[in-house]
């Protein structure tokens, strides 16, 4: 049987990961630059785990900050074939309260500067992956039960729309995207989810609801305070999820997106520049020739 593995990427306010055993603490340089932090690793119910606190410890980086394909790569390099990014995120639905979960299974891009970091190709190598399911769907509903199993409100589905920040949203674009049928907003997870297609990851969201964004009538405007409020009471949730997450992934078939890229390369291969194969090696070294 092959190994099983999960990647975690902590949002705002999980920077650990406790439980592990083995438990190691990695610096790991990728072709793309250092991740956000140091990585640690270990072992959860029989997977083999490694966890990256996305904003780094202390909450240092911004979202436009964030070394997207720095943190992807270093997924991949300590061998994990499956990811899921845990994110804090504003409702733009009555139905979906401060303290659920969100299992999102689309998502819509609104981030504007973050071109280099939302691709590993181009600069001597273009390809084409198909996104129309951004989401890995076996992971997905691996995810959903977990999130189930640890007690929470969680929801099945929903699409993601991914602002630029830092800023949170004025009003009429808070009118606006809800209008368009948007279920959550957050800063950082379609970079993720988008490197996570290109690298032949499986990747997830588990989206936690923290606030009504500034949409909602008789709530109050979003603001930190109330989003740290209550990150600090669903901290541990999220922690349960992943513990259940960890035993759904020891019983199930192995979680691969292994060949989702194997036709999506445009470039001729003798013309692959020497520093896109050098880049691309770990990632789809098998399809460069």
């Amino acid at each position: 049987m092959s190994e099983k593995t999960l990647g975690v990427i902590g949002g705002s306010g999980i920077y650990d990961l406790p439980g592990l055993e083995q438990r190691r603490e990695v610096v790991v340089e990728t072709p793309f630059g250092m991740p956000s932090d140091a990585l640690v690793t270990g072992v959860l119910h029989g997977v083999r785990m490694a966890f990256l606190p996305r904003h780094g410890r202390g909450h240092r980086l911004a979202p436009h900050e964030l070394p997207y394909r720095a943190n992807l790569h270093a997924m991949k390099q300590l061998g994990m074939s499956a990811v899921v990014g845990i994110s804090a995120v504003g409702s733009m639905r009555e139905d979906l309260r401060p303290g659920e979960l969100v299992l999102v299974d689309q998502f819509l891009d609104r981030t504007r500067g973050r071109t280099q970091e939302s691709t590993f190709f181009g600069d001597g190598c273009v390809a084409h992956a198909h996104f129309a399911d951004p989401v890995w769907e076996p992971l997905r509903q691996l995810a959903l039960a977990a999130a189930r199993s640890a007690g929470a409100v969680a929801h099945d589905g929903g699409t993601y729309l991914c602002m630029e920040g830092p800023l949170f949203s004025t009003r009429a674009e808070s009118h606006l995207y809800r209008s368009w049928g948007v279920s959550v907003i957050g800063m950082t997870n379609l970079q993720e989810a988008k490197l996570a297609r290109e690298a032949e990851l499986a990747y997830a969201t588990v989206a936690l609801v923290t606030d009504y964004d500034c949409w909602h009538e008789s709530e109050a405007d979003v603001d930190v305070a109330a989003v740290l409020a209550v990150l600090r009471q669903n901290a541990a949730l999220a922690q349960r999820v992943v513990v259940e997450l960890a035993k759904n992934l020891a019983a199930a078939p192995p979680v691969s997106a292994k060949g989702c890229m194997a036709h999506a390369i445009l470039t001729q291969k003798q013309a692959i520049s020497a520093d896109a194969r050098r880049r691309l090696q770990l990632l789809i070294g098998e399809y460069l020739g």
